[in-house]
């Protein structure tokens, strides 16, 4: 086993590892045990008893953080003419189609959400080699192919995130920054995972909410009681 720095021994110090705290124990503690000199990063894992590889077992969906997550969300839009108005003022940072798609054809990805129409879908499905790995594709279920461009962006802007379980039954997603107080991580993760229980696919038996662990940038993992959430 490798050398444990002194600041890692501190941090070890203040809480136990093997034991389940309650969401609001875990949301105060994150912000004690965050060492880093920036405003880390705060973030969610929930495992979900639940199958992906079956279809009836997919969860995916969205949801408003109260408090948003805490970071400048980058939003291209790729829409028609008479949508760049409308795109522009609700706060998109790009707007525009053609020359987007080249731009992303030739590598450029410097973005964190594409919304885009149903009309130009064609166009920007054969984005899908580039866009699919790094979770940017557009989707009618996240809200991301719409008409309703402006409202898709004010949405994210004020703090809607899309989340989708992995291969391994996990759900990860960022739900604020260390900065935050701990009442604002907590409802954060409490919107999250009540959402996560809403979309229960009716497939899934036995346990659904498997674990919960709360992190921020380098800081270890604490393990949430799902007791303290899960009514």
């Amino acid at each position: 086993m490798g050398r444990i720095s002194k600041k890692r021994k501190e941090v070890l110090a203040k809480f136990d590892l093997t034991k389940p705290y309650t969401l609001v124990e875990a949301c105060d503690l994150v912000k004690n045990i965050t060492t880093t000199k920036f405003d880390a990063s705060v973030d969610i894992s929930v495992r979900l008893g639940v199958d992906p590889r079956k279809a009836n077992q997919m969860v995916r969906g969205t949801v408003a953080l109260p408090h948003g997550t805490g970071k400048d969300v980058r939003v291209l839009v790729l829409c028609t003419p008479d949508k760049e108005a409308e795109a522009k003022a609700a706060g998109a940072d790009f707007v525009g189609l053609d020359e987007f798609i080249d731009k992303i054809k030739s590598g450029w990805t410097d973005i964190d959400v594409i919304i885009t129409m149903p009309s130009v879908m064609g166009k920007v499905g054969a984005l899908g080699r580039i866009l699919g790995p790094r979770g940017l594709m557009p989707n009618p279920k996240t809200g991301t192919v719409t008409m309703e461009v402006g409202k898709a962006v004010e949405e994210v802007k004020a703090g809607k995130i899309d989340f989708k379980v992995d291969k391994y039954g996990n759900i990860h997603s960022s739900i604020g920054k260390s900065s935050f107080e701990g009442t604002k991580i907590r409802e954060n993760a409490f919107e999250l995972i009540q959402q996560l229980i809403k979309l229960k696919p009716s497939a899934a038996k036995g346990t659904y909410i498997k674990s919960i662990f709360i992190s921020s940038t380098m800081s270890p993992s604490i393990q949430i009681d799902a007791k303290s959430v899960v009514a």
